[in-house]
């Protein structure tokens, strides 16, 4: 009922700014009006790219954390070598924009070892790779702040570091850094915006297609932003259910 109530209130209030505006903006909504033949082939045409965005985002994001987590550990070694391994991938791909290692993996992937990827694979590439940095902190972070004496005591009663991971520290890490991770699902749906430029028909890429046969930017990009503010909603109400479910504080 609340992510409901949410959604119906973005819509409300989106439909209270347009029909308020004192500008002189002769308003179109019939392009993006579902009454009309041509509002509703329109608004079928930008909602084709729902699940194509989800697509993206969940699968970028499931490499993202798990190549995430894979980096972190090293970060948490005693050795300065695997130390370093650590902070330059981090540094490297956090100070990296999206969109510059997006550009660079579908134009320059295939002149520098020959491998061409789609649209969307590149849009994966690209966005797990710059969102794994974030991750890989967040992971570290997470495991770090578990007590020591509890590593201690998982040692003294002969539990190597394989299990004293997995059935003492991270069961409660994953709990700590669920909301941060949220969080970077939230940053994924917004960032794969940007793969609209490589040709991918997402969202974005079809308002912005649909704008140039239309040429109703304004009432379609007030469309593609509730397509936005909708999907972000309920996945932020599905973490916090999470969150809730496993009790994190």
């Amino acid at each position: 009922m609340m992510i409901g109530r949410r959604i119906f209130l973005v819509c409300a209030l989106a439909g209270l700014v347009a029909g308020c505006s004192t500008t002189s903006y002769n308003w179109g909504w019939y392009v993006v009006w579902p009454a009309t033949s041509q509002g509703w082939t329109n608004l079928q045409f930008m909602l084709g790219g729902v699940w194509l965005t989800i697509a993206l985002s969940v699968i970028a994001i499931t490499f993202s954390v798990v190549l995430g987590f894979l980096v972190a550990l090293p970060g948490l070694s005693e050795r300065r070598s695997l130390r370093a391994v650590n902070r330059v991938y981090v540094e490297v791909f956090r100070s990296i924009p999206v969109l510059v290692m997006l550009l660079w993996i579908y134009y320059g992937l295939p002149v520098v070892i020959g491998l061409k990827l789609g649209p969307f694979m590149a849009g994966v590439v690209a966005l797990a790779l710059c969102d794994s940095a974030f991750e890989a902190e967040i992971f570290r972070g997470g495991i770090q702040s578990i007590e020591k004496g509890q590593i201690e005591a998982s040692k003294s009663l002969g539990l190597g570091y394989f299990h004293t991971m997995r059935y003492v520290v991270l069961p409660q890490a994953i709990r700590r850094v669920l909301p941060p991770l949220g969080n970077q699902f939230v940053y994924m749906l917004k960032m794969s915006s940007l793969v609209s430029i490589i040709g991918l028909l997402e969202l974005t890429r079809r308002a912005n297609e649909l704008t140039v046969t239309e040429y109703r930017p304004l009432e379609i990009y007030t469309v593609l932003v509730l397509e936005y503010l909708i999907l972000i909603l309920i996945v932020s109400h599905l973490v916090r259910r999470l969150e809730r479910r496993m009790n994190v504080g």
